[in-house]
């Protein structure tokens, strides 16, 4: 009987060195489900690219036709007369309004949507937080034609006493003197849209606050933390990155809004140094109401605008990019 032959096969396996594991690794990479994934995926995202390369091309090409025509300075003239022969149109009193408008619904949507997401995750007893977020998801997914008419009929005709109070008390300012006119103003859009952009910011802040380490909240508590000391050290500085996201998302959302502003503001190419006074326009609203009756050339004019919207959605997205990747180190997200 060999027992050196016998004692050679029942030892146990000497441990694989890690080039073994990563040859096994590589093979399995190579599988079919795996090149059938990762195929579809790059496909993915450069169909993406192209579509977006696309997109550029066709909006640059149609805005060189009409602003090459173009009598005015198209970044400077107050005046929108497209179809006049010369042609005259320029995007100041639009980008003013566009950007005015997005700012004051971030300035009232964020604070609110990031308390509502923490009261729904840390102080709501579940009972009670389940059927308020599932109200906050149907609201995200109301079209935006039923808040335009419920600005139009509900919103607009009960916005004089706020108006008649901010000129009361802020008038001196001359950014809310009001003049007793129809509250049809770059104020009302913003509270508009700060509503309608508020269940997306909610929702996707909601999901990051839960996301937030246990045992960091755990810890907080064991040093003899209150609640709210538990969420300013934990809970907001993790979920930081993912609020600015969520931001990002209300943001373009606002920027973009076409029909509910067309429903609530009094269209006018002036920039009103008053919030409260009625007038002004943003880009979706001007294409959404002259698209229809405007000429061939005038179309192209309204694409050129377009393009603008498109370039400032790009910085924004690019922006909050940059934002996130300078925060990531610090929010944990990474941990």
């Amino acid at each position: 009987m060999d027992i050196t032959t016998k004692n050679a096969d029942t030892s146990p396996h000497p441990p694989q060195p890690p080039a073994v594991e990563q040859k096994r690794a590589a093979r399995g990479a190579t599988r079919l489900g795996d090149r059938i994934f990762l195929g579809l995926s790059r496909g993915s995202g450069i169909l993406l690219l192209a579509i977006m390369a696309a997109i550029a091309i066709f909006l640059t090409y149609r805005a060189v036709n009409a602003i090459s025509k173009d009598e005015g300075n198209f970044l400077t003239t107050f005046e929108w007369n497209a179809n006049l022969n010369p042609p005259v149109f320029g995007i100041a009193v639009l980008a003013f309004g566009t950007v005015v408008s997005s700012v004051i619904a971030m300035a009232i949507a964020v604070p609110v949507a990031v308390a509502i997401a923490l009261f729904l995750t840390h102080y709501a007893p579940r009972r009670l937080s389940g059927p308020i977020a599932y109200v906050i998801d149907l609201l995200a997914a109301v079209p935006s034609i039923v808040y335009g008419l419920w600005g139009a009929m509900i919103l607009v005709p009960n916005m004089n006493g706020l108006f008649g109070w901010l000129n009361d008390y802020l008038g001196w300012t001359g950014i809310f003197s009001w003049e007793e006119g129809a509250p049809r103003s770059m104020l009302t859009v913003g509270i508009l849209l700060a509503i309608m952009i508020l269940p997306v910011i909610t929702n996707v802040s909601r999901e990051v606050f839960r996301q937030t380490p246990r045992m960091n909240e755990e810890a907080a508590l064991a040093l003899g933390a209150t609640r709210w000391e538990v969420i300013r050290m934990a809970v907001l500085p993790f979920g930081r990155s993912g609020v600015i996201s969520a931001s990002m998302l209300g943001l373009g959302r606002a920027l973009g809004e076409t029909m509910a502003v067309a429903t609530v503001l009094s269209p006018s190419f002036l920039i009103q140094t008053s919030l409260l006074d009625p007038g002004g326009g943003t880009f979706a609203q001007n294409i959404a109401a002259k698209f229809g009756e405007a000429s061939e050339y005038g179309r192209d004019a309204l694409i050129a605008s377009g393009l603008v919207l498109f370039v400032i959605t790009l910085v924004v997205n690019g922006a909050a990019r940059a934002i996130i990747a300078r925060r990531a180190e610090y929010s944990g997200a990474n941990a």
